[in-house]
């Protein structure tokens, strides 16, 4: 029988239930990044209406380590080879993002905004302060962007300079390694036998003036002594 006959009329197919439990769950890394997420949120926000002095403390911690989170696709740039960056909290009784030994992240007095600082030969200074990681993600890679161009700078200077630095190293090496030291160069036949020639003028003159000095005496002694 033919389905498309007037008076007949199909029946559509089910439509799929919605699943009551939503949409399938991500990668276990997914759920576990989303919790930690929620984690620090919910710090934030317990210390917002809270006065306890170790809330604010998590608050602080769990801002850095949003911002920390912010910073990593900036970190997975820095060459391999590059050892000045340890991006990490450091949650002591002042909690602190740590960029390198000298640059580091802090909650500003207000306890939201960030406040970035630097060590200097002239004490510390404040690079920028925001309550906006966006704004605080670009002052720290362009700060980090700074640093490997002083770095580079550094090993260039090195390596103009290197003759006489591996020189070094080299000697070092042959010192720790045990390596017998090079011998003095010979010197000429012409220097041996001047060294010789003064060494026999001094002979000389020495027995000379010991001898005028003995005959001196003896004459003393005949002349003047008891008689």
């Amino acid at each position: 029988m033919d389905m498309d006959e007037p008076g007949l009329e199909t029946t559509p197919p089910p439509r799929p239930r919605p699943d009551p439990r939503g949409p399938a769950p991500g990668s276990l890394d997914q759920r576990v990044a989303t919790l930690a997420a929620a984690l620090r949120r919910a710090r934030i926000e317990n210390a917002e209406h809270s006065g306890a002095r170790a809330d604010v403390r998590a608050a602080e911690i769990a801002r850095l380590e949003i911002l920390r989170d912010a910073l990593d696709p900036v970190v997975a740039q820095i060459p391999r080879d590059c050892d000045m960056f340890d991006v990490a909290v450091s949650p002591g009784e002042r909690p602190r993002l740590f960029i390198d030994q000298i640059g580091f992240v802090e909650m500003a007095e207000d306890r939201r905004s960030y406040a970035f600082l630097q060590d200097t030969r002239h004490g510390r200074v404040t690079i920028g302060e925001s309550d906006d990681v966006e704004h605080v993600v670009e002052a720290v890679t362009a700060y980090i962007a700074h640093r490997l161009i002083e770095r580079e700078k550094a090993l260039a200077v090195d390596y103009a300079s290197g003759g006489s630095a591996r020189a070094s190293a080299a000697r070092a090496a042959a010192l720790s390694s045990g390596a017998a030291p090079r011998s003095k160069p010979a010197r000429p036949y012409a220097t041996k036998l001047w060294s010789a020639y003064l060494f026999l003028a001094e002979f000389l003159g020495s027995a000379v003036f010991f001898g005028l000095l003995g005959l001196l005496g003896i004459w003393l002694w005949r002349t003047y002594g008891p008689k």
